[in-house]
């Protein structure tokens, strides 16, 4: 396996303290023995639009968040280029087609580009990639 795309759920799951998963961990030991992540454009945004819904709920303080940011900005990421053009219309259409939005979209559709596996802990991602063929990490 090259590697795994991760979604927001897997990286907030490492940094969010109420938001701890076994999955997430399993996930974790395999990025600590070399395993590669590779995200979509819009997981930056996914990642830090919930450190500030959780900073504004009160959930973490505005040190723990920007140290969370930190720790988020270290991870061994490969973030792949923005949909232009015709990529951009592929995205709508497989987003159409696996009933998602298109921010969930690109998730399978990397994985699918890349020909490697997504770890999410979102139940209708991951029933989308494995309609697609895709494995979904599992722990």
């Amino acid at each position: 396996m090259k590697g795994w795309v991760i979604d927001a759920s897997i990286a907030l799951a490492w940094a969010l303290p109420d938001e701890g998963s076994p999955l997430a961990d399993s996930l974790w030991h395999e990025i600590r023995a070399g395993a590669r992540l590779h995200v979509p454009p819009v997981w930056w945004f996914e990642c830090a639009n919930a450190l500030v819904s959780a900073t504004r709920r009160g959930r973490l303080d505005n040190h723990l968040s920007r140290e969370l940011a930190a720790l988020l900005a270290r991870l061994p990421i490969e973030t792949s280029p923005v949909p232009t053009g015709d990529r951009l219309d592929e995205l709508r259409v497989l987003a159409s087609r696996l009933g998602l939005t298109a921010y969930d979209g690109a998730y399978v559709d990397l994985a699918r580009r890349l020909e490697i596996g997504l770890a999410t802990l979102d139940v209708p991602l991951a029933a989308a990639a494995r309609t697609e063929g895709i494995e979904v990490f599992v722990a």
